[in-house]
């Protein structure tokens, strides 16, 4: 699972490194490079539920198959774009193809861990966000160079080596991943009990039935809160190689300063989810999680040197990944069976237009002021409503005393 999200990932923020360079050679200006990431978003938004439905439906096997297969296609035909519409329509489609895996991958998280474990291993899973920045800085950078190669420009090579992979991964999809623990061929008829009996341990008071769970005003409310946080690690990530690109840095050398803030970020998803769990607390890891990011913003606003403003925004990265084990957790606490795995793409479709929101406001605010320190700024005052939204969360549940560990 954390080798496809790795592959996913990169496919998904590739573009952000591919525009060290395709912005020159197709004269695209910040805001058509930012709505053009962005719309990604959109569409990958609006696609969550039914994917999310569809995949628990038809079984991961199957389902994750399909979906790789149809994103690994468009992220290497991005390479064929030569206008501002073929660059907002790829994109657009990527969004729906990529729409089912990360929801429906945190609903089958659900199948294998109770949820006194879970925060835990969605941040391992969900360290594949930090890992494609980590692996896939430097080596997109590499492959930038290899600009003239074939009569192609570098970006254009770094879109199709980086969509091969995920389709060949969906064949090994189909050999290796079960559709749970009932159907996995490595564990013993005991050890598919003792899985069967810890899930079971969680009980079945949460709410089952899908369309029910999807009024529920909590998950309007977390669907806010991730908002906030997609707009920051987004925004972020997509326009962090042009950033340090500004810096002074060669393509090569900005992968490879990219991939130090996400090191620091995988470390601390893994340890802050092991954490919750162990407390057996979700509204305070989220909460601080993106304050954190928050003060990292601003400082990034205001810091009056590059290193100064790479800390910042180390800092800022750190926050924004620490909070995915306690948050994607949080909405099995109160739901189950399919009313879970709706419920989980729901909360991912509303936290994702802030993913539109982020990369857009960037580069609006980019082209208009010449700099990023405004946009910096905005980002952390939405984490900070984040932030806010959570802890109102929090004590209005436990007035009505409803279980959130």
């Amino acid at each position: 699972m954390l080798l496809l999200y790795i592959v996913n990932y990169l496919d998904r923020v590739n573009v952000g490194f591919a525009a060290l360079t395709m912005n020159k050679d197709l004269g695209f200006s910040p805001s058509v490079f930012g709505f053009g990431a962005g719309i990604f978003f959109f569409s990958y938004a609006l696609c969550q539920v039914p994917s999310s439905v569809m995949l628990q439906r038809i079984g991961a096997k199957r389902g994750v198959a399909c979906i790789m297969a149809a994103w690994g296609f468009l992220s290497a035909l991005t390479a064929l774009v030569q206008s501002d519409a073929g660059f907002y329509a790829v994109r657009f489609l990527l969004g729906v193809a990529e729409a089912g895996f990360f929801p429906g991958m945190v609903f089958y998280l659900t199948l294998w861990f109770p949820r006194r474990r879970r925060a835990r291993f969605t941040a391992m899973f969900a360290a594949g966000i930090p890992l494609a920045s980590i692996i896939g800085g430097p080596l997109s950078g590499a492959i930038l160079e290899m600009n003239g190669w074939g009569g192609l420009h570098g970006w254009q090579w770094l879109f199709l080596i980086e969509g091969i992979p995920a389709g060949l991964l969906a064949m090994v999809a189909v050999k290796l991943l079960p559709d749970g623990p009932a159907s996995a061929p490595w564990l013993l008829a005991g050890e598919k009990e003792i899985i069967a009996r810890h899930i079971a341990s969680d009980g079945l008071s949460g709410q089952s039935a899908l369309w029910p769970a999807l009024r529920d005003p909590r998950l309007l409310a977390l669907g806010l809160v991730g908002f906030g946080n997609a707009a920051a690690l987004y925004g972020s990530q997509l326009w962090l190689p042009q950033i340090v690109k500004s810096m002074g840095f060669s393509n090569l050398q900005t992968g490879f300063v990219i991939a130090l803030p996400y090191a620091a970020g995988m470390a601390a998803m893994i340890l802050w989810g092991r954490s919750s769990d162990r407390c057996g607390e979700r509204i305070w890891h989220i909460a601080i999680a993106c304050l954190v990011s928050a003060a990292g913003f601003a400082g990034a606003s205001l810091a009056p040197s590059n290193v100064l403003m790479i800390l910042a925004l180390t800092i800022a990265v750190l926050g924004t990944l620490a909070y995915f084990g306690p948050f994607f957790s949080f909405p099995s606490a109160f739901l189950s069976g399919p009313a879970a795995a709706g419920g989980i793409a729901l909360v991912n479709m509303l936290s994702n237009f802030g993913g539109f929101l982020g990369p857009t406001l960037i580069g609006l605010v980019k082209q208009r002021t010449g700099d990023y320190a405004d946009a910096m700024l905005g980002l952390a005052l939405v984490l900070t409503a984040s932030a806010a939204i959570i802890v109102a969360l929090g004590f209005a549940m436990a007035t009505r005393k409803v279980q959130i560990a």
